[in-house]
């Protein structure tokens, strides 16, 4: 059953491993090591500065243990689709207007710019 299998990663895979473990193998994965092993990802979380929990490493490792990670990966994307980010979605109908409002002081700075060569023409200029 897949659905059980799905459970029982995520139950090891967000709440016995930690984020530094999961990151860790997936940078060992990133820079060409398909399958990393406990020293490894040891290495990647000493290298960053971290201290490496042994429990928690051995129980993400054995969670996927003979699964492949771009299936994981898969999985997990098709599973996030079925959960809730929250609301909000309101506001921004403000930002129409403002480009508006910006018009005219485009048109004041190009006047601006065509006064101060007409004064440079003329040999003098604002500062001299």
């Amino acid at each position: 059953s897949t659905q059980s299998t799905w459970g029982h990663f995520l139950s090891v895979y967000f709440f016995s491993a930690s984020m530094k473990n999961i990151a860790a193998y997936l940078l060992c994965v990133l820079g060409g090591n398909t399958s990393p092993s406990k020293k490894d990802i040891s290495k990647v979380i000493t290298a960053g500065g971290g201290e490496v929990d042994d429990d928690k490493l051995d129980a993400f490792l054995s969670a996927i243990d003979g699964k492949d990670v771009d299936e994981l990966i898969a999985e997990g994307l098709t599973k996030i689709g079925s959960v809730g980010m929250g609301g909000g979605g309101g506001g921004g109908s403000s930002g129409g207007a403002a480009p508006a409002a910006d018009a005219p002081a485009e048109k004041k700075e190009e006047k601006k710019v065509e006064e101060e060569e007409d004064d440079e023409e003329m040999g003098f200029g604002l500062f001299d």
